[in-house]
């Protein structure tokens, strides 16, 4: 359906809990997401990547309906995280290297 889900279409199809459990796991409100989805506000690089990794756990859990939010789409400077991997490949490169 998207190339790139962008934090507003994420907040469109979401549903009331969805959006909810996001907010909360971030340790924030729904209108304060919505002020970011809007550009209305900018997300510091720890709230972008806590809404990256809550975005792809409420994604997982709705059968391909969502998809994660990059982080990058949600800060001022999308480029302090070029060349950062993101948390679950570094996981697995992780695991790669004891195998």
């Amino acid at each position: 359906m998207f190339l790139r889900m962008e934090l507003k279409d994420f907040l469109k199809v979401a549903t009331k809990r969805e959006r909810a459990d996001v907010a909360a796991a971030c340790g924030d409100s729904v209108s304060y997401l919505y002020q970011i989805a809007g550009q209305h506000r900018y997300a510091s690089p720890l709230m972008a990547t806590q809404i990256e990794h809550y975005t792809r756990t409420v994604a997982d859990l709705s059968d391909g309906r969502l998809e994660p939010v990059p982080r990058a789409s949600m800060v001022r400077h999308p480029e302090i995280f070029y060349g950062v991997v993101p948390e679950s490949g570094a996981q697995e490169a992780g695991g790669n290297d004891d195998a």
